[in-house]
């Protein structure tokens, strides 16, 4: 009787830690396909959206997207008390030297922040790309309405602006246009050299980059299927972190790719019919997304996009050719698909942004013993914690246990050899931090 009684009171407590949050289901059902293809079907309309287009006119161009771009969030914050920091994060480019900027020019992207009540200065961003390019990305004249690429993310950013102004976080989140991204990924560099002059803690970057199409050139189609690109360790390692994964494992297990878990995590939890594929990349074969410049900072950064691309639809001029409609069109976008992945962002930022900091100096013990040992210090806003464990051949965690307020514990039978471990923080509602992978060893 008293174990039953002690169980009730931990699930009252800490809301079970395994029942899932109905305000996450909230969020889901308030995101609409509708605001969506009003979005990208006003970026669209902007003719081009190319980085060296018009920035005067207000009909057409990258100025004239921007501004509309700044105009919404702005609405958005005035329909949450002014909730919502907004502001131009701008850098110059010249042309000297790199062929692939035609002439010097402001890049020039938009942020709204909606600060944290408990953790203002750790941020999650969501982030989309306001640029657009056809077949030459230096040709700012003719059309190039990129639709899909990438009207759709930077819809996406928009509506989980939307959405998750109506509710209070203890971290901050930053809904982010980036632009230059076709000539070089120069937005992103921006933000995130930006981000690090301000001191900020980044939890993690959400790069949404094409999020609406369903049908692939190959012929496939599938509006549950989507993509997480995450590199396996961070850029900045150091000679010591590298010879400690030589010895220790975790050629995995960076914090880019316990993000893309993250989100596979929950994603699963939340909208079971969806299909997330974690892929042990970067980015796709041999190019490049915004969440990029911030990996190169040492920030955890990830890329979700569709799962089926049709590149006739990408970096292509408007045409007919044998038969094939090239162009990146509205008419190709599928809107409740695009609002499907803006739910698995908004969820995720949700989640995160509801959860205390994980926990820090992850140390693991056990080696010849029978048993693994993780210690660690504990963190503010932590109601316990939760240790993760998998076969190391498996690429998500498989098993858990929480464990409670403290600070160590050892996992008795689980022999170190055979595993690779974690630990999470738990906030009082049950919303956990991104698994850390023990960074140190004690015997």
């Amino acid at each position: 009787m008293k174990s039953v009684v002690s169980f009730i009171i931990v699930c009252f407590t800490f809301s079970c830690f395994s029942q899932t949050d109905q305000r996450i289901y909230d969020i889901i059902n308030a995101v609409s396909s509708e605001r969506i293809k009003a979005d990208i079907t006003t970026l669209a309309n902007f003719g081009t959206r190319n980085t060296f287009s018009d920035t005067i006119s207000n009909t057409r161009g990258i100025g004239a997207a921007r501004r509309w771009i700044k105009g919404e969030f702005e609405a958005i914050s005035k329909d949450c008390n002014n909730c919502l920091n907004v502001f131009y994060q701008k850098d110059f480019v010249k042309a000297e030297g790199n062929d692939r900027i035609p002439k010097d020019t402001w890049i020039v992207n938009v942020a709204a922040v909606q600060k944290g009540t408990k953790y203002p200065n750790r941020y999650i961003i969501m982030s989309g790309d306001i640029d657009s390019r056809n077949s030459d990305g230096s040709d700012f004249t003719k059309d190039a309405p990129g639709a899909n690429d990438n009207a759709s993310g930077m819809a996406g950013a928009i509506e989980a602006a939307r959405v998750l102004s109506k509710h209070k976080f203890e971290s901050s989140i930053v809904y982010l246009g980036l632009s230059g991204e076709e000539q070089g990924l120069f937005g992103g560099k921006g933000f995130a050299d930006y981000a690090k002059a301000q001191g900020w803690e980044i939890i993690g970057v959400l790069n949404n980059d094409m999020i609406g199409n369903i049908e692939g050139v190959n012929g496939v189609i599938s509006n549950r299927d989507f993509r997480i690109f995450s590199e396996p360790v961070p850029p900045t390692e150091t000679e010591r972190e590298r010879q400690m994964r030589r010895f220790y494992g975790g050629e995995v297990d960076g914090i880019s790719r316990q993000l893309a878990r993250y989100v596979l995590k929950t994603t699963q939890t939340y909208m079971p019919e969806m299909n997330p594929m974690m892929i042990y990349r970067l980015d796709r074969f041999g190019r490049g997304g915004h969440h990029r410049p911030f990996n190169d900072l040492g920030w955890a950064g990830i890329r979700i996009m569709e799962a089926h691309e049709n590149y006739n639809q990408q970096h292509q001029d408007i045409r007919t050719e044998n038969g094939i409609e090239y162009g990146d069109k509205l008419k190709f976008v599928n809107f409740d698909y695009a609002a499907k992945l803006t739910a698995v962002n908004a969820i995720n930022l949700a989640s995160l942004a509801w959860a205390p900091p994980a926990p820090t100096n992850v140390a693991i013990g056990g080696i010849v013993e029978p048993s693994a040992k993780l210690k660690w210090e504990k963190v503010d806003g932590a109601a316990g914690y939760k240790i993760y464990w998998r076969d190391t051949t498996s690429p998500t965690w498989d098993h858990s246990r929480y464990v409670g307020d403290v600070s160590e514990f050892t996992l008795e039978g689980i022999v170190i050899d055979n595993y690779f471990f974690g630990v999470a923080s738990v906030g009082k509602d049950g919303f956990e931090s991104i698994v850390m992978f023990p960074n140190s060893v004690f015997r």
